[in-house]
C-alpha cells in the first residue's frame, strides 16, 4: 500500500522542484481492425481508438486533481502500422485515420506509425517506410520510429541506409515549420514494446489489448536531493539518488494504479525516466554538475551519467514490481536548459552525446544538425548508435532534426516540451562508401545465449 504520508512527501516536490507525471500512455492493440479494404481498416482503427481513449484526456485530468500531481501529457501507443496495413499495403490513410482520432480525443501525440525491420525488411514494410515523410508531413499529432537493428538480429544496414534519406525527406517537408517532422521520428536499435515517451512509442505485439503505461520525471528533484550533501562522497550520491528515484516511482504507481482501473484496462509498466523539459530547474545536465562537474560535456560527464542512471534505475525497481519501458536519463538536448546551455558554449559536441549514449537511457536525443547534411552521414550516425546498443544490449536512439536553411552556431525552435537548440556541428568527412555497401552488421558473439 502505498501511504498518505509518502503522498504528502512527494507533493512537496511538485511546486519547485518540478515533478510531475510526464505521460499516461494507453496502448491499444489493432490486431482485430484489419479488414479487406484499406478503407474499412482504417475506419475500425479509428473506431476503436477514439473508443477506447474517449476518457483518457478527462481521467488524467482528474487523477492530477486527485492527487495534486501534474500529469503533463496523455498519449496512445498503437500495433506496429507496418503490420496493420500490410494486407492492403496502404498506409498513409492509416496514418490520416490516426491523426483524427488524436484530434478526436484530445491526446498529444500517438505513436506507432512504426515498422520494425531489424534483420530485413519485407516488401510492405518498404511500402511503409517510403511514406513516413508525407505522413509526419501532413498530419499533426502522429509520431514514427523505426527499429533498425537488435543484439540477436545484428544492424540492417539496408534500413539505415533509406532513414538518412527519410529523414532528409521529412525534415525537408516540414522546412516551414524548423523542420519539426524530423522531431517527431527516430530510429532505435533494441525498441521496447511498452514504453510510453514520444516519439519512439509503440504497442509491442506481446501486449495486451489496451495497456496502461505511465512515464514519471523529475530532475529537478533528483538536483534538489543532491544539494543537501554538497560533499558527500559518490556512494553517499548513489544513495540519496537512490532514495529519490524510489519515492519518484511510487507516484507513478499511485497513477498507474489508478488511471488502470478507471479506464478499465491492464496496468502495464512505470517508466522513470528523469526526462528534461526547456524549463529552469527541470535539467539533467545540473544533476549532472551538481554531481560535481563544471559543466555537461567535460571529461567525466559519462561517468557521472553512469552512476546517475545506475542509482535511477535501482530505486525505480524497488518501488515498483513493474517498472520498464526505458527507464533511467534521458539526454536530449533541445529539451534540456543545462544541455542547450553547454551546446551553445561550445563544452557540449556530438562526440561527447555519442559518448553519453552509451550510457543513457536512449541515444542522440532531439539534435539540430546543419540542413545541408548529406543523408549518408545522417545514416553513419544512426549506424554508430545501433552498434553502441547491439554490443552493449541496451536501447539506442537517433532523432536529429536536419533544420533546412540553418547552419552551425544558429538556432531551431520548436516550442513547448520540445524546446529549441542550436544548430551542432558535424563531420563532413564522408561514410558514403561505407553505407552504400549495404547488406547486413552480423549480431555480436554474446547475442547466442541459447
Amino acid at each position: 500500500m502505498i501511504s498518505k504520508k509518502e503522498i504528502l512527501e512527494t507533493v512537496s516536490m511538485i511546486g519547485k522542484q518540478h515533478l510531475d507525471v510526464r505521460t499516461i500512455t494507453m496502448g491499444i492493440s489493432l490486431f482485430d481492425c484489419i479488414a479487406a479494404t484499406a478503407e474499412q481498416t482504417a475506419t475500425k482503427v479509428y473506431d476503436k481508438i477514439t473508443t477506447y481513449a474517449k476518457d483518457l484526456v478527462r481521467t488524467g485530468d482528474k487523477i492530477a486533481a486527485m492527487y495534486g500531481i501534474p500529469i503533463v501529457n496523455k498519449r496512445v501507443s498503437v500495433t506496429p502500422i507496418s503490420l496493420i496495413g500490410a494486407a492492403n499495403n496502404e498506409y498513409l490513410s492509416l496514418a490520416r485515420a490516426l491523426d483524427r482520432a488524436a484530434m478526436e480525443t484530445g491526446i498529444d501525440f500517438i505513436g506507432g506509425y512504426t515498422a520494425l525491420v531489424q534483420k530485413k525488411a519485407t516488401p510492405f514494410e518498404v511500402a511503409m517506410l517510403r511514406t513516413i515523410p508525407e505522413a509526419l508531413a501532413t498530419t499533426e499529432k502522429l509520431c514514427s520510429s523505426v527499429n533498425v537493428a537488435s543484439t540477436r538480429a545484428g544492424i540492417n544496414m539496408d534500413a539505415i541506409a533509406a532513414m538518412g534519406k527519410l529523414i532528409k525527406e521529412t525534415a525537408y517537408l516540414t522546412r516551414d515549420r524548423q523542420s519539426i517532422g524530423a522531431a517527431k521520428l527516430v530510429v532505435f536499435a533494441n525498441a521496447v514494446e511498452d514504453n510510453p515517451f514520444m516519439a519512439g512509442a509503440f504497442h509491442g505485439t506481446g501486449e495486451g489489448d489496451k495497456v496502461i503505461n505511465v512515464g514519471v520525471s523529475g530532475p529537478g528533484v533528483v538536483k534538489t536531493a543532491l544539494e543537501s550533501i554538497p560533499s558527500g562522497d559518490l556512494s553517499e550520491v548513489c544513495e540519496v539518488i537512490k532514495k529519490t528515484a524510489f519515492k519518484i516511482t511510487r507516484v507513478g504507481q499511485l497513477v498507474a494504479q489508478t488511471a488502470s482501473k478507471m479506464l478499465d484496462a491492464n496496468f502495464g509498466i512505470v517508466d522513470l525516466s528523469l526526462a528534461p523539459t526547456p524549463a529552469v530547474g527541470d535539467s539533467v545536465a545540473h544533476i549532472l554538475e551538481e554531481i560535481g562537474l563544471s559543466s555537461v560535456g567535460s571529461c567525466g560527464t559519462t561517468a557521472a551519467l553512469a552512476l546517475l542512471n545506475d542509482a535511477v534505475k535501482k530505486g525505480g525497481i524497488m518501488a515498483s514490481g513493474h517498472v520498464g519501458g526505458l527507464s533511467g536519463a534521458f539526454i536530449p538536448v533541445s529539451e534540456d536548459i543545462g544541455m542547450i546551455h553547454a551546446a551553445r558554449k561550445g563544452a557540449l559536441t556530438l562526440e561527447r552525446l555519442e559518448a553519453m549514449t552509451a550510457v543513457c537511457s536512449v541515444g542522440l536525443d532531439m539534435i539540430a544538425i546543419p540542413g545541408d547534411t548529406p543523408p549518408e552521414v545522417i545514416s553513419a550516425m544512426i549506424a554508430d548508435e545501433a552498434a553502441i546498443g547491439v554490443v552493449n544490449n541496451k536501447t539506442t536512439a537517433v532523432r536529429v532534426i536536419p533544420a533546412y536553411g540553418k547552419q552551425a552556431g544558429e538556432e531551431v525552435s520548436f516550442g513547448g516540451l520540445l524546446g529549441s537548440a542550436p544548430v551542432m556541428p558535424i563531420s563532413t568527412e564522408s561514410p558514403a562508401r561505407f553505407i552504400a555497401r549495404g547488406g547486413r552488421i552480423a549480431a555480436p558473439v554474446h547475442a547466442n545465449k541459447n
